[in-house]
């Protein structure tokens, strides 16, 4: 082959063909890898030394010529040389030829478009690759996944022949829009499943060049059952707001640390607070100080742990005006992917009338108000609890004046309406824990 001809050969090959001086100095150079002259002389730099060795190595033996041959990575490609002393032009006198083949470009041109596809072809994106007519070079396993099928049944049909015909309008105008601008374009495009139902797809459409052709790549992510999740959460969450804002019941939504993210209209009147003021704010400032506080610190940390559910509990609450109110409290963790609880929804199914802070009772005089509530007289409730009648009479005296109530059936009255009895129990028992002041 003449020199002219070998030059023709390799100029739309993978292979690079070199000659240089006895100095390592590009004289002429040519071929599809690199071909211009500057390439080609970092090229032989990166070789360092090896062309020479070549020619040394030929002249220690006594030989006319020696090759030298050796892989070298250049340019992030894997290249094999082939080196020798001479020119192509069959001047062996000085200087060194060599041939330079990617290995890479030939590995890749089992696909052609393999730098693209060898990285998608088991990536969870569904990826593809079509022509200019709409027929599909390439598809990875996550594309035919989409369809019901396999890459092979997509590879070699037309867009038409796999699309649905609803969609094969809209996929084409976006390849058109690619081959003509010659640029990417990301979008959110519906698609069809096999079964008919509708889904969704997020990626970038682009060019690529493929045989000295034009083509349209796409990468997709299928967000169908993301996007249908937050459509539920969304539709979830707006019933739940709803539910707090109609239902009547005081509640709020907490954070893991027990900040106020969302309360309702009700809860917000029992606080005497309007709604923005709320928001963002500790819940526990809210909260009359009492000793089984501490119980209620450690169900916390269960619930937002994931320890717990949900918890029931009984708990004083402090408006804007400094009166108490007395309330049952349902708290349930609202969960999340991870370990601890994204919420806390806080409900109070039942509340007392606000009143002024009131100040503790004993432990007799609560069960004085136990049995009283139960009916039985004053003789029935002296026995009982082992007191005299002027111990019971002092006790029943004081209670009048704690609760502000000048008959037996006041007192127990305002024992159920300021939360000091249980409504929900039967026989009385106290909704409070003994809180002494002086002597139980």
């Amino acid at each position: 082959m003449s020199y002219m001809g070998l030059s023709t050969l390799l100029e739309h090959m993978p292979v690079s063909w070199w000659e240089a001086d006895e100095r390592l100095r590009i004289v002429n150079c040519g071929g599809g890898a690199f071909h211009d002259p500057g390439t080609a002389q970092r090229f032989v730099d990166t070789l360092g030394g090896a062309a020479a060795a070549a020619r040394e190595g030929a002249a220690a033996e006594g030989r006319e010529s020696g090759i030298d041959r050796r892989q070298v990575r250049f340019g992030g490609r894997l290249f094999d040389v082939t080196s020798c002393p001479g020119r192509l032009a069959g001047d062996a006198r000085g200087g060194v030829s060599g041939l330079a083949v990617d290995i890479s470009a030939l590995e890749l041109g089992r696909h052609g478009y393999a730098a693209f596809t060898d990285f998608a072809d088991f990536a969870p994106a569904a990826a593809f690759i079509r022509d200019a007519h709409g027929r599909y070079l390439w598809a990875n396993h996550a594309y035919a996944h989409l369809y019901g099928t396999t890459p092979d049944a997509v590879i070699g049909s037309s867009v038409t022949d796999v699309d649905a015909p609803e969609d094969v309008a809209t996929f084409q105008t976006l390849d058109r829009q690619v081959l003509s601008s010659d640029k990417p374009v990301r979008h959110t495009i519906g698609y069809h499943r096999p079964d008919g139902s509708p889904g969704r797809a997020v990626g970038h459409r682009f060019p690529v060049a493929e045989g000295g052709r034009t083509c349209v790549a796409g990468i997709y992510i299928d967000i169908t059952d993301y996007t249908l999740a937050l459509s539920r959460r969304r539709a979830a969450e707006e019933d739940l707001q709803a539910l707090s804002e109609h239902s009547g019941l005081p509640c709020a939504l907490l954070s893991p640390g027990g900040r106020i993210r969302r309360v309702s209209a009700s809860a917000a009147e029992l606080l005497r607070v309007h709604v923005p003021d709320l928001l963002g704010r500790p819940a526990h400032r809210y909260l009359a100080p009492a000793d089984d506080l501490a119980g209620l610190r450690h169900a916390w940390r269960d619930l937002v742990n994931r320890r717990r559910r949900r918890f029931q509990t009984s708990a004083v609450f402090l408006d804007a005006r400094g009166d108490e109110w007395r309330a049952r409290v349902l708290l349930t963790a609202v969960s999340s992917g991870s370990r601890r609880a994204r919420g806390v929804w806080a409900v109070l199914p039942h509340h007392t009338l606000p009143h002024p802070p009131l100040p503790p009772l004993t432990a007799a005089q609560l069960r004085i108000l136990t049995l009283l509530s139960a009916g039985h007289g004053n003789n029935e409730i002296a026995a009982s609890l082992r007191l005299s009648r002027q111990t019971l009479d002092y006790h029943l005296g004081r209670l009048r004046e704690l609760l502000a109530a000048p008959t037996r059936l006041a007192l127990v009255s305002r024992a159920y309406v300021l939360g000091i009895l249980d409504p929900q129990a039967w026989p009385p028992r106290a909704a409070v824990d003994c809180r002494p002041a002086g002597t139980c």
